[in-house]
């Protein structure tokens, strides 16, 4: 297995770091990826870290040269349709997520089921709370979004987001649901980008064994569903 990092920032050295520690070959990293090299591409995998733009502008050249790719890049959802058609036709993998730590897709699974027992009970109102560092660029934050998703589907309430950007905070959620005579509260809190990290890799690895496009939940989803339900 070799990988390669597109955008070598905080999150790529921690991927670099992370695979030295596990002894995963980095064939690269750049912060311009369209001008890596083709060959390498060839026998890599592509990690990808970078900004809204930069991914929008790369994912045709990953798509075409590396074996699959893993994106961490948040901010592109508008634009999800045609970047999953464009892997589907170069029959490349593509997994993403708006987060890829384990502990936040614990936190969405676990969202999800109390967004399913709370669904009937309409006094509850839900809302989200995230704070980020002061340099990310999206707000809310693709995490936040995901949560809104899962609790608008189950209970069919739009949900208010408040983000703040402050200092270097790697990241927190706090999802409550506010009713006339309690508070239920669940939170995630990130201690730095380790957690994110060893989701990607984990991923990249994962991307020698399937094909398709996924997002990382569901490759998540047969473990968590297997230990709560027994399935």
């Amino acid at each position: 297995m070799k990988i390669v990092i597109s955008g070598y920032g905080k999150m790529g050295r921690e991927i670099e770091q992370l695979l030295t520690e596990r002894h995963v070959e980095c064939s690269g990293k750049s912060e311009s990826i369209m001008t890596f090299d083709r060959q390498v591409a060839a026998e890599s995998v592509c990690i990808d870290f970078t900004t809204p733009e930069a991914f929008l502008n790369n994912y045709r050249f990953i798509a075409d040269n590396f074996k699959a790719a893993v994106i961490g890049t948040t901010g592109w959802n508008e634009q999800k349709e045609e970047v999953v058609k464009y892997f589907s036709q170069k029959n490349k993998t593509l997994i993403y997520s708006s987060n890829f730590s384990i502990g936040v897709n614990i936190f969405f699974k676990i969202t999800e089921i109390t967004s399913k027992l709370i669904g009937d009970y309409y006094e509850y109102q839900p809302y989200i709370l995230e704070m980020h560092h002061n340099k990310k660029l999206d707000a809310p934050s693709g995490t936040a979004k995901k949560l809104a998703s899962i609790v608008n589907s189950s209970t069919g309430q739009q949900i208010n987001i408040k983000s703040i950007r402050c200092g270097n905070i790697p990241g927190i959620h706090q999802l409550g649901f506010e009713g006339p005579h309690d508070r239920i509260v669940l939170k995630h809190e990130a201690f730095s980008r380790r957690g994110f990290a060893e989701g990607a890799v984990m991923a990249a690895l994962w991307s020698e064994q399937i094909t398709g496009i996924y997002e990382f939940r569901e490759l998540l989803e047969e473990k968590f569903n297997k230990t709560i339900w027994n399935e």
